[in-house]
Order: structure tokens, then C-alpha cells, then sequence
């Protein structure tokens, strides 16, 4: 049901209800009302990822009062929103989907997850706030997530405000990638490697990536 940045990339076909899904996570304990995790914006991640699929890490974030089976990972606690925006557009990236191409074959659990070089970006970082804006506008497709956008990015949400084209969301996507090949420093010919090694991506995807990668060093993508 999930794709990169993507909660509804499919109808599922079963659904729980709210009731009966806090009733299985709490189990035998007693109920005190306390905010549980399906409550919250959270990442979830696939957990049946082959090094040979278009991409290995397939992430989203998921709206609140959402319940998922075993076929998905997903953070679990209070992260900040906007950390939860920056994670989640560094494990969808190119520099971070070649490292996990490299140790996984079909499953991927945390024990994956946790060898991952992640860059631990502040907000007060000169690329958080570019990163952050352009996922919001990725992931705040559907009044679902009307709350995320205001809290990150300080205004009212509406369509109109979302990227819901798919040219658009690509160009989005590109920047961020971009981006974060920057942040991870690379050469332009380590990231056209990298991306090289991607065979079933798009070739104009990767176009376009190579030549985010250059706009921000052209200084044509700003950090704000």
C-alpha cells in the first residue's frame, strides 16, 4: 500500500478498526487512555526489499490512527516532525538506498537499519529547512496530514499547496537527492555511479538528479 513518500500508493483490501487494533497493542494491560504510537506520524518502512527491485528502501510516513500488519517497519516514540521528515528523505535517497543494496537480499529488518550511515542533521544545519520543506509538500498530499504541514511549516494546509503532480513530485524528489549526495559529499562522479547503479530507475529520473546535484552546486538550490 506504500511507495516513496507515498502513504496510499494502493487500496488494501482489509481494515481494522480502532477499537480492536488498540485492543491487540495494549493486550492484558489496562487501558488508561494514554497516547500509543498508531496515534502518531510515524515512519514505516517495507520490510520485504530486494537489492534487485527498482528501489531497495521504500518509505512513507504514515497518518495518525493508522494500523499496519508484519510487511512494515515503523518508528516507534515521540520524534519531532520535523526529524521525521528529514530521516525519512535521506532513507528514500540514492546515496542511502546504494548502501543497503549492498548487504541486503530480501528482508529487511533493523538489524539492517541500524548499519546505516545516516547523517544526524540538526535544525540549525544549512540543509534541514530545504529538506524539510520540499518533504512536506511531498508527503502532505491528503487533509490527513493537514496537521503535519502546519506544524513544520507554519501555515494553513491546503491542496493547492501539496505536490501532487507527478512532473512536480519528481522535481521535488530530484532536489532532494541532490541534496543529500551533497550532504553525504560526493563528487559529481561518485553520485553518477551510484546512480548508475540503479538499472530499472528512469533514465530521465537520474537526468534530472544529476542535474539537481549540479543546480545545488551552481547555488541554484538554495538551503532556504
Amino acid at each position: 500500500m506504500i511507495n516513496q513518500f507515498n502513504h496510499s500508493f494502493s487500496v488494501g483490501k482489509y481494515w481494522v478498526t480502532e477499537v480492536e487494533g488498540r485492543k491487540a497493542i495494549i493486550g492484558k494491560e489496562i487501558d488508561n487512555g494514554n497516547l500509543l504510537d498508531y496515534q502518531r506520524y510515524r515512519i514505516a518502512h517495507r520490510a520485504i526489499a530486494r537489492s534487485t527491485d527498482a528501489r531497495t528502501m521504500i518509505a512513507c510516513i504514515l497518518p495518525k490512527n493508522c494500523f499496519y500488519g508484519h510487511s512494515l517497519n515503523a518508528t516507534m516514540g515521540v520524534i519531532p516532525t520535523n526529524d521525521l521528515l528529514v530521516l525519512l528523505s535521506i532513507l528514500n535517497s540514492f546515496c542511502l538506498d546504494y548502501q543497503l543494496r549492498l548487504i541486503v537480499s530480501a528482508n529487511l529488518t533493523m538489524f539492517f537499519i541500524y548499519q546505516l550511515p545516516v547523517p544526524r542533521l540538526k535544525p540549525q544545519d544549512k540543509w534541514y529547512h530545504a529538506i524539510v520543506a520540499r518533504a512536506a509538500r511531498l508527503i502532505c498530499t491528503t487533509e490527513e496530514f493537514a496537521g503535519l504541514w502546519e506544524e513544520v511549516m507554519g501555515n494553513k494546509w491546503s491542496m493547492e499547496k501539496a505536490a501532487t503532480e507527478e512532473t512536480e513530485r519528481n522535481k521535488l524528489r530530484a532536489e532532494l537527492d541532490g541534496i543529500i549526495a551533497h550532504i553525504y559529499g560526493l563528487t559529481e562522479e561518485e553520485f553518477t555511479y551510484i546512480l548508475s547503479t540503479f538499472p530499472i530507475v528512469p533514465q530521465a529520473q537520474k537526468i534530472a538528479t544529476q542535474e539537481a546535484y549540479r543546480d545545488v552546486e551552481r547555488g541554484l538550490i538554495k538551503p532556504k
